[in-house]
This record gives structure tokens, sequence and C-alpha cells, in this order.
């Protein structure tokens, strides 16, 4: 089963954002992204949607952040994206009126329904602004320059 990596993505392009001086194409994006330029304006129009980015058509055009980081946690991002599906389990639904289908999921569900709590509890806590400072603990640790441009140049 292929994991939906979005959040990693979308949370991905929002630091290049907040290292890049000035918009940021859709392509260069994509390129962090390792995706298509196409899939990144999907992303980052829910973004939009909720004030967290901001866009300009044209020349000089692009994606800018229009948020603190500070301000912005990944369970803010995570809404953004339409709360996609966080476990990639889920129970069994053939025959709904077995009795032991229905035991099975109803301890699995409250199980599940525990875990995506205590994600969303933990996401919530967690801004942008602390995942950008980790980046910046390890580009110090690594000595190495940031360029939006060429950072993820093979």
């Amino acid at each position: 089963m292929k994991r939906d990596s979005r959040l990693s993505s979308v949370l991905h392009a929002l630091l290049h954002l907040a290292e890049h001086d000035g918009p940021a194409t859709s392509e260069m994006l994509a390129r962090a992204m390792l995706t298509n330029p196409v899939v990144v304006r999907r992303i980052m129009a829910g973004l939009r949607d909720r004030g967290y980015v901001r866009s300009e058509k044209g020349h000089g055009g692009g994606w800018t952040l229009a948020c603190d980081l500070s301000a912005l946690t990944l369970r803010d991002v995570y809404e953004a994206l339409g709360e996609p599906s966080l476990l990639a389990i889920g129970n069994r639904t053939e025959s709904p009126g077995c009795l032991v289908e229905q035991a099975v999921n109803a301890a699995l569900g409250r199980a599940f329904d525990d875990a995506e709590a205590l994600l969303l509890s933990r996401f919530g806590a967690v801004t942008l602004a602390a995942l950008g400072a980790d980046f910046h603990e390890r580009l110090t640790a690594h000595k190495q320059s940031f360029d939006l441009e060429t950072i993820h140049a093979a």
C-alpha cells in the first residue's frame, strides 16, 4: 500500500519557502518535493485558502508564506490538506453481521480512535518554527549551504 506523504511533502515545501528570499515558483517547489508542479499547486491551494501561503501569478510571481511559522502547527497543515487518513490499517467490514467481527472491530476501533487522538494532539504541539529550528541545527552541523534551486539537485 502506498503511503500518503502529502503532509510530509507540504511541510517540506513550507520550510523551503521560509528559507527562500522572495516568491518560489511551483516548479522550484516541485523539484524540492520531487513531484510535479501541478501537485504542488493542488496541495498549496488548501494552504492558500487557510491564509498560510499566498500566490502571485506572472513574472516574478510564485508562493510566499503569509503567516508566522510560530503560530502554524502540524495539525493546522494536516487540516488544510483535508485531514487525510492517519492510519494505514482499518477494520474488516466483509461480514458486518458477524458477532466476532463486531467484537474485533469495536476493540480495534477504540484503539484506532485513541491513536489518532494522540497523534493529532502531538501535531498540535509542534510548530513549523520548531521544525525550522531543527533544520537550522542540522544545517549548521553539516556546514552546508542552502539554496532552494539546487539543494535537491542530483
